[in-house]
């Protein structure tokens, strides 16, 4: 069974060429954020209804967030906001993620961030807390991979903090400490304010996207979209231009 919002956003809208909202930000990361009215439509139809607040701090995509992968310096960032339990979550790191990661982060074009937002259930946060754990052995992004090599569908308990030791083990992490960070349940606030990050910009269901410009022109990409929907945005003027 997928869960609905996941299903949503994820297989409702998989067709579209390119989707979301255009925010344009002047200056360097305002403190005031960014605000609606400063919106340019894409493809006005086929952005979800869902909008963010009048006014967002540039924080919510960079607080409570995985360490960045690739080259902090490179002129592009893709965040997205993700549930290890999601089925396109899972199909998005199948089917685009490598090739995003082979011409883009590894090419030092742009870098990656991954955000919580842990709406299936109970084992979601679970394997959320496990990946936060990995980072502090230096193995966020092994675990992540990790967890969707290992995916198996939605709350049958594949995520379950039982498994997510037999995880550690194929990642080589020091397992008495990652049981010891488990246990501790340190991250638990963390990923809570990860999704209620996700929350404030409007967002209902995973996997859901933003790919910032070097002049803070962002674009917002729901769903599990193909690659060459991810390629026209990043190898676009527009999100490029200065």
């Amino acid at each position: 069974m997928i869960h609905a919002p996941s299903l949503g956003i994820g297989a409702g809208i998989a067709a579209a060429v390119i989707i979301g909202a255009l925010f344009v930000i002047n200056g360097q990361m305002p403190e005031t954020g960014f605000k609606t009215e400063d919106i340019k439509d894409v493809e006005r139809d086929q952005i979800l209804q869902e909008q963010p607040p009048q006014q967002v701090q540039m924080s919510v995509f960079s607080a409570n967030a995985s360490p960045i992968l690739g080259d902090p310096n490179a002129p592009i960032t893709i965040i997205e906001f993700g549930d290890y339990q999601c089925f396109y979550c899972n199909k998005f790191f199948h089917d685009t993620e490598h090739q995003i990661h082979d011409n883009y982060i590894k090419t030092g074009k742009a870098k990656l961030v991954f955000k919580d937002f842990t709406i299936i259930g109970p084992d979601s946060v679970v394997a959320a807390h496990a990946a936060h754990c990995a980072d502090e052995q230096g193995k966020f992004w092994e675990y992540h991979d990790t967890l969707y090599n290992n995916w198996n569908g939605e709350n049958n308990g594949w995520a379950s903090a039982q498994n997510q030791l037999k995880f550690a083990q194929q990642v080589g992490l020091d397992e008495t400490k990652f049981t010891e960070c488990m246990n501790s349940e340190k991250y638990t606030e963390k990923i809570q304010a990860s999704s209620e990050d996700a929350k404030t910009l409007g967002l209902t269901g995973t996997p859901a996207f933003f790919v910032i410009g070097p002049n803070n022109k962002i674009v917002k990409v729901p769903g599990a979209q193909p690659y060459d929907v991810f390629a026209n945005i990043l190898d676009s003027e527009e999100i490029m231009a200065d």
